[in-house]
């Protein structure tokens, strides 16, 4: 199923170190603060590849004035690996969440929020490439720091909660993830309100867990629940809400009703095309289901047509990992 559930710790933005610079070392690392600040409101807006280049000017601005070793460069990494991965290019973010990672447990201990930050991060990535062996041990490192360090009731608590029980999800081990899902929907309820955009993505992964169990009717009201947060919060046109639409669509197509189905396909299509670009492999994902019910509905002229289109970008996907492994 779609992968961007997985919840990103996100774009970090520490208070910048001007207590260790003065006059104009001071000045850039000011504006470091600022382009990532820029970025994070541009990320949100789901503008992955403009968001992109403020967060590498503010790297290279730290690490020339903080040093390559400092926690802020680690979080200018985080930004941009977050970013390089919202992209697909996975190869790339990898290669900076290990650098981050290693530069806070030195830095900052290996019980440091911003640790289990890059953990969480780090785990999410190999999470979306499948490697479930590698993300799972992260994940549990990271609640396990999240719990000590900002309490149980903690959003980044829920944050870990949620993806551990997504990765069981994945795996198909539900009595597992289930409680670990609805600890982190109340934990998210509790502390962010019942119209977080945080609270609309643990809504959206219980309702994978039921749907995945084939409990439609616990599945659906949650998935119509997340989608209605999500466009009151972040607009008609961000990822997130293509991510609900795409879900729902899902839903529908198991139980084939592909009348219902088709529409969320297409609008999550459109969503993903405009913010993502034509050729991104949730792209890809979308088509495939759209293909798969133009077929059913005997439309096999457009369906053929769609998966030649999900040929090309899947081809063109492994052409640029293999590229990155190989930089």
């Amino acid at each position: 199923m779609y992968s961007a559930r997985v919840l990103p710790v996100g774009l970090v933005t520490p208070l910048p170190s001007i207590a260790l610079a003065q006059g104009s070392r001071a000045d850039e690392l000011a504006e470091a603060q600022r382009l990532n600040e820029e970025a994070t409101a541009i990320r949100s807006a789901g503008k992955f590849s403009q968001a992109a280049p403020l967060v590498q000017r503010a790297l290279a601005i730290r690490e020339r004035i903080l040093g390559p070793a400092h926690p802020d460069v680690a979080a200018s990494l985080d930004n941009l690996a977050g970013l390089y991965r919202d992209q697909g290019k996975y190869a790339e973010a990898e290669v900076l969440y290990r650098r981050a990672l290693a530069i806070g447990e030195k830095a900052l201990g290996p019980e440091h929020p911003r640790v289990a930050a890059s953990l969480n991060n780090l785990a999410g990535l190999y999470h979306a490439q499948g490697k479930y062996g590698q993300a799972e041990p992260l994940y549990q490192r990271a609640l396990a720091i999240g719990e000590k360090a900002v309490g149980p009731g903690h959003p980044n608590v829920a944050a870990s909660l949620n993806n551990l029980a997504l990765l069981y999800i994945a795996q198909s081990k539900y009595a597992e993830a289930e409680p670990l899902q609805q600890r982190a929907l109340a934990i998210q309820e509790k502390a962010l309100g019942p119209e977080h955009p945080d609270l609309a993505a643990s809504l959206n992964n219980l309702a994978g867990l039921y749907h995945a169990q084939g409990k439609y009717a616990e599945a659906e009201p949650r998935y119509r629940r997340a989608l209605a947060i999500r466009e009151k919060a972040l607009g008609l046109e961000h990822p997130a809400v293509a991510e609900s639409l795409y879900d729902l669509a899902e839903l529908y197509h198991a139980q084939g009703k592909y009348g219902q189905a088709e529409p969320g396909y297409r609008r999550a299509l459109a969503i993903l095309e405009k913010a993502l670009g034509p050729k991104h492999p949730d792209v890809a994902t979308v088509l495939e289901s759209l293909a798969v019910v133009l077929r059913k509905t005997k439309r096999t002229a457009e369906a053929k047509a769609i998966e030649d289109r999900v040929r090309v970008i899947n081809a063109h996907h492994a052409q640029t990992n293999m590229k990155g492994n190989s930089d």
